[in-house]
């Protein structure tokens, strides 16, 4: 609705595959009733859904790196006073690896890595590229295997496998598309007879 875009019911299909597989490899281990840490997941994902949406759109009229700068410009009347509110009560005392982490998570996770995502939203469309964030619970997992040690066992391989092709066939539906090109897409206009003589 937001990229004014009509996925077709093979795109929809698929979603609904990969989103039954991601919830259903999360309550494997009998983990059955949601929680509350859960139903606030699933409103952040929601929110944050809707947010790709909008970034997704806006980045085909201006660039990905000023999209998110608006987020977080128009976050700060927000995020400042919690951040105020929320501060430790010395400073001081946060350990330099704290200061690293927030670093890094302002500037690459979130600045750098939004504006391509922006970017590939515009570019390859909002209903598409949405698909891949399926693949993020897994993508996160194997990050873990690598730094942490975390047990990669062969049903998380399994449903890993499973959300990958359904996504692969989800890129490959039809998405009927009434939005505007992205800029790039947009051809110069043609050089004047003799310019450049």
């Amino acid at each position: 609705f937001v990229a004014g875009e009509r996925p077709s019911l093979f795109f929809w299909a698929m979603s609904l595959l990969g989103a039954g597989f991601v919830v259903a490899f999360s309550m494997r281990d009998g983990a059955m009733l949601p929680v509350a840490g859960d139903i606030l997941l699933f409103v952040s994902v929601a929110i944050s859904g809707t947010g790709y949406a909008f970034s997704g759109t806006l980045s085909r009229r201006m660039p990905g790196w000023e999209v998110i700068s608006w987020a977080v410009a128009l976050s700060v009347p927000v995020l400042l006073p919690l951040a105020i509110l929320l501060r430790p009560a010395n400073v001081a005392s946060v350990a330099w690896p704290s200061w690293a982490g927030l670093l890094y998570v302002a500037l690459i996770s979130q600045y750098f890595g939004f504006w391509l995502w922006n970017n590939a939203l515009a570019l390859g469309g909002v209903a598409r590229m949405g698909q891949i964030q399926l693949m993020q619970p897994f993508a996160t997992l194997a990050v873990a295997a690598l730094l942490l040690g975390e047990t990669i066992d062969l049903r998380m391989i399994l449903f890993a496998t499973a959300v990958v092709v359904v996504v692969a066939l989800g890129l490959r539906a039809r998405v009927a598309s009434h939005a505007e090109p992205p800029a790039a897409a947009v051809s110069p206009a043609p050089a004047t007879r003799g310019a450049g003589r």
